[in-house]
């Protein structure tokens, strides 16, 4: 990250009872994305990810009211247990989208013991997506994912 993007960017950083290579396969794995990858009482209802750099991925989220959040974006790096980057800045390919709001990079460091340094980082283009984030819930939601995250990955 540059000093100009780093200004933009929320971080979580945990230390996982849960061995890279699950937590990996959590991520890419669309029928276990509904398991973890938002706060309850929200879920996933529909995981389309294309796992390779410049692939697509579609993530429809559902409200307990009826609300939808679906988010389109491709994957900027892939590498197998290690890393995931992804972007909503684009929809497929190389198709930009309305209004990008953030970059994703999700690390996963092996500390052995099947423990894992999971640390999530969501850069902004702006500091208003920033503080549009934070007011969201960032650290809230993103704590409580991993945390889902980490028990789903615990029963591969």
């Amino acid at each position: 990250m540059t000093a100009k993007t780093a200004a933009h960017s929320l971080q979580l950083v945990r230390e996982l009872n849960a061995p890279a290579d699950k937590l990996y396969k959590a991520w890419t794995t669309p029928e276990h994305m509904g398991e973890w990858f938002c706060p309850k009482p929200w879920k996933v209802t529909e995981a389309k990810l294309d796992v390779r750099p410049g692939g697509s991925n579609y993530i429809l989220m559902e409200g307990p009211n009826g609300e939808k959040a679906p988010n389109h974006g491709i994957y900027l790096e892939i590498v197998p247990n290690r890393k995931i980057v992804f972007t909503d800045a684009f929809t497929s390919a190389w198709v930009p989208s309305e209004k990008p709001f953030m970059t994703g990079i999700i690390e996963f460091e092996d500390l052995g013991n099947g423990r894992t340094k999971y640390t999530a980082t969501a850069v902004h283009w702006t500091e208003e997506d920033k503080k549009a984030h934070e007011e969201m819930g960032f650290h809230e939601g993103w704590g409580i994912v991993a945390d889902q995250l980490e028990e789903v990955a615990k029963t591969f």
